[in-house]
């Protein structure tokens, strides 16, 4: 999994300081990006996995809350004072809010972790997910094909019995009709060396699948006697 990227928007300096000195501590730590407040607006998604906002300029919170909406990634705002953390909370009950009490870095650094944590395992799991919807795809077209091997290969039979019967009488062809009808007889020994292999395939498929499942009733029977 890339580095987690946290964006900190804050017009303090001091603020994206302190955060980024008290995390550099610990393992894993994120990539940072600052900016300011007046500066955020027209976000990328892909830019950030989690925002934390400190100390802005009066009046432009709103519209910073509002900004980081559109990317729809994790928030977490740092008010200094009770009544702006409540009023943070009932006008945006999407973003997490943290009260700069005494030992809020911590509790701050503890809680963004677990966060962009989520964000990674959930990111897995969709990764997860559309890899299964692939596979998913791709083996309900082998099993088409398996299943319709038989009769695209009696097709192929048929084109290259004739063609092989046109062949056999020379003096009936002309010399370009000749060469389509080895160029499509050609093609047809082909079509069916593939065919061949989707065979051969199913067949180690099926091989391995016995193996496995002999190798899997042999570690039952060994833990079954060992009990």
């Amino acid at each position: 999994m890339d580095q987690a990227t946290a964006l900190i928007i804050s017009d303090d300096p001091d603020f994206s300081r302190l955060v980024m000195d008290r995390w550099q501590g610990e393992r894993n730590a994120p990539a940072f990006t600052l900016m300011s407040g007046d500066l955020c607006h027209d976000l990328n998604a892909d830019g950030f996995d989690m925002a934390i906002v400190g100390a802005v300029n009066p009046g432009i919170l709103p519209s910073v809350l509002r900004a980081l909406d559109l990317p729809g990634k994790p928030v977490l705002l740092a008010c200094k004072t009770k009544p702006s953390a409540q009023e943070a909370r009932h006008a945006h009950p999407g973003v997490r809010i943290l009260q700069q009490h005494p030992g809020w870095l911590d509790t701050l650094v503890l809680v963004s972790a677990e966060v962009l944590r989520l964000g990674q395992a959930m990111a897995r799991a969709d990764g997860a997910e559309q890899a299964g919807k692939s596979l998913e795809r791709q083996a309900a077209l082998g099993r088409y094909m398996l299943n319709e091997r038989h009769t695209l290969n009696n097709s192929l039979t048929s084109v290259l019995g004739n063609s092989e019967l046109l062949l056999l009488e020379p003096g009936s062809l002309s010399a370009t009709a000749r060469s389509q009808i080895e160029t499509i007889r050609n093609m047809a020994v082909r079509m069916h060396e593939i065919l061949q292999r989707f065979s051969s395939i199913e067949k180690e498929l099926n091989a391995v699948e016995k193996q496995a499942e002999n190798e899997a009733r042999t570690k039952v029977r060994s833990a079954a006697a060992s009990s």
